[in-house]
């Protein structure tokens, strides 16, 4: 499969502010997906399963891989950017960091079907952190999330940008501001670039 450069990633450990920045970001017009995990989690609580973080953790993968596969060739018929809450990538962090290996299957649909190659990495933030019904992790494990999927994405050949520790406009900024110049950069170097964003919302 060719390579989606309009499909941009925002990613990171958990309570980084990532989440609100894709609200934003669907609240200005693009197209966006929600992080899988989060609604898989409920569903999972709702029907009584145990694919979750706190239960069976491999099934818990299995399901956001087979999500993230749907998703991915959901969306690809989009020509405009879409903004994703997470990645395939991620998942072969959350594996190293449950310490299960990285399944075959996971790492040739990774090889396979990519996104831009900056992917916006949200730090850790200690200032904004705070635990939910879904976000049970204590900051410490919000930190070696971020290592473990930071280092995957390097690992899968792309360039974890971080989100600046700022208030959600100044990141959506940020984030609108980097995509453009890939797409720049993008057609100087002869590839396909991303559409540039039509919004329903405000102009910048």
């Amino acid at each position: 499969m060719p390579l989606q450069e309009n499909f941009h990633i925002v990613t990171g450990g958990p309570g980084a502010g990532k989440t609100t920045l894709i609200e934003r970001l669907a609240a200005r017009g693009f197209a966006t997906v929600e992080e899988a995990g989060r609604r898989i989690i409920r569903e999972q609580r709702e029907s009584g399963g145990m694919a979750t973080h706190d239960g069976d953790r491999l099934a818990f993968r299995s399901l956001m891989f087979r999500d993230a596969l749907t998703t991915y060739e959901r969306m690809a018929t989009l020509k405009g950017p879409v903004y994703f809450d997470r990645g395939l990538p991620d998942l072969m962090g959350y594996s190293r960091l449950i310490g299960a290996p990285v399944p075959e299957d996971l790492a040739r649909a990774v090889a396979h079907y990519r996104y831009n190659r900056i992917v916006f990495v949200a730090p850790p933030w200690a200032e904004i952190y705070e635990r939910d019904g879904e976000r049970g992790q204590d900051f410490a494990e919000a930190v070696a999330t971020h290592d473990a999927i930071r280092a995957a994405y390097a690992e899968a050949g792309y360039e974890p940008v971080p989100l600046p520790l700022a208030p959600v406009g100044e990141r959506l900024d940020f984030v609108l501001d980097v995509s453009a110049q890939g797409a720049v950069r993008g057609a100087q170097s002869g590839s396909t670039p991303c559409s540039m964003p039509k919004t329903t919302g405000p102009s910048r």
